[in-house]
């Protein structure tokens, strides 16, 4: 039984080192301008450091690019693919095919994960994208754990999921929240401001807060809970699902290194030993609450339910 990796969003260049000692086997970084809804900002410098960091213990680096790009960002690609290249990262994360046909002509040996957070909903649309040139497909957040074993069984690349942490849930390019505002004779200055800020949506009809805000890609309507899966690994490992993604938005360092600990000796105790995982699976959610944060509720996602649309 293989061990699918563990993947971690640092916020910061000093988180890299915590987390790969508690055990994450790869990280994601990058920065607002080419990638969406990162747990903290990577300049070039930054990107650098952390991959030099992650290689010397044996983890793998993937930068996110993919943003939605528009015609005057087109030229701004190449030249930070070939930066890319230079550093070795392990993978670029794309969604928009201007990214994968600029990774042919500059960095023609990088690996490439199709990432556009709501349409890998079937292995078919994943295989195309491999017959493209990409090596993984990083599933749709709303599907369910039928579903997720069925495109791996099916898949020609790389599957990874979301295991843990907050889902997005609306993008749009405008900047809504600034628009609203800016129209109320308001001067809200939300543009580029830090993910950490409290804004907040409030639905008093489900009593649910949405964390929102808004950077250069738009805005952001992010899920009111967090999810959990480390009491429902088996399924996944046991089909062979590739990756486990822990995801870092809105969370500080110490709550990310004892997730990524709790998820690694769960995941480690599964393959070595399922029987005492499934003794165990319950102490591991009830160690995972007892960190979280209060204003997050977990749940388990769509996992375990159909999307209603």
């Amino acid at each position: 039984m293989n061990k699918p990796e563990l993947l971690v969003t640092p916020t910061s260049v000093s988180d890299v080192s915590p987390l790969l000692d508690a055990g994450a086997t790869a990280i994601m970084i990058g920065e607002e301008t080419y990638g969406l809804r990162l747990a903290g900002e990577f300049n070039r410098e930054d990107v650098e450091k952390a991959t030099a960091l992650a290689h010397e213990r044996g983890a793998k680096v993937y930068v996110a690019m993919n943003a939605l790009f528009h015609n005057d960002t087109l030229p701004l690609l190449p030249d930070y693919i070939k930066f890319l290249k230079q550093i070795s990262v392990d993978a670029i994360v794309f969604g928009d095919p201007a990214v994968l046909l600029n990774v042919k002509e500059h960095a023609p040996n990088m690996s490439l994960h199709w990432n556009t957070e709501t349409t890998a909903t079937n292995w078919y649309t994943a295989n195309y994208w491999g017959r493209k040139g990409a090596t993984r497909a990083v599933l749709a957040r709303e599907l369910n754990m039928d579903a997720i074993v069925e495109i791996k069984e099916a898949a020609e690349v790389e599957i990874e999921v979301q295991v843990h942490g907050m889902t997005c849930m609306f993008q749009s390019k405008r900047m809504l929240i600034g628009n609203y505002m800016a129209f109320q004779g308001k001067d809200l200055k939300v543009q580029g401001k830090r993910k950490d800020r409290t804004l907040i949506l409030h639905d008093p009809e489900r009593n649910a807060k949405y964390p929102i805000w808004e950077d250069k890609n738009g805005t952001h309507i992010m899920s009111p809970k967090d999810m959990c899966i480390i009491d429902e690994l088996e399924e996944m490992i046991d089909t062979g699902v590739d990756s486990f993604k822990i995801e870092g938005i809105q969370k500080d360092i110490q709550y990310l290194t004892e997730i990524t600990g709790l998820y690694r000796e769960a995941i480690d105790l599964y393959v070595e030993n399922p029987e005492l995982y499934q003794e165990k699976k319950d102490q591991f959610f009830e160690k995972v609450k007892s960190i979280q944060p209060s204003n997050r509720e977990l749940d388990t996602g769509f996992f375990f339910k159909e999307t209603v649309y």
